[in-house]
């Protein structure tokens, strides 16, 4: 079973470093490696940060449905934990190995339309996340005037940016 494993990995490794060179023949293999690793954490966080921008919003239709003292309260509290102790570090984290990346690819790679359409679906992710930080302080101060409606078809914004973006990442077009 092990050397299953291992024969899938090698030839996973060997795939995706073949093409590496391919592509940018200029690399070592440590440079290869080290963006691999940007690459994967890079992922890992986005995923961080889309849970919580998928999840606050879902708070949002909850708490703006909560009439009693003790709900409001929890879901203060959950907010705040959720912005501040997930949703704001991934983004942040996401964002400097998104840099990273660029910079290990080098800065040619931003001429390139998917990169700069992948961006902008960024910039408009944070300006989304902003406004979640606004609802947060506004429901901190009991002043929502938003109905439970509203918050749903909100939540839906980011799974569009992620769909984008997923797709001009795996396909680049131009």
């Amino acid at each position: 079973m092990l050397k299953i494993v291992w024969n899938d990995f090698s030839a996973f490794f060997i795939f995706h470093f073949s093409l590496f060179t391919v592509l940018f023949p200029n690399f070592s293999i440590i440079a290869v490696l080290q963006m691999l690793w940007v690459k994967a954490f890079h992922i890992i966080f986005m995923v961080t940060w889309f849970a919580g921008l998928f999840y606050l919003p879902r708070l949002y239709v909850y708490h703006a449905d909560a009439t009693d003292q003790a709900s409001n309260l929890r879901f203060k509290i959950m907010e705040r934990k959720l912005f501040y102790g997930i949703t704001t570090p991934g983004a942040i984290i996401t964002i400097a190995l998104g840099f990273w990346l660029i910079h290990l690819m080098g800065y040619g790679v931003l001429s390139a339309f998917w990169l700069q359409a992948k961006l902008t679906l960024v910039a408009l992710l944070v300006i989304y996340h902003i406004y979640c930080w606004k609802l947060l302080i506004d429901f901190k101060q009991d002043n929502n005037r938003r109905s439970h409606v509203w918050y749903r078809w909100f939540n839906e914004f980011p799974v569009i940016v992620l769909i984008g973006v997923i797709l001009l990442v795996e396909l680049q077009p131009y």
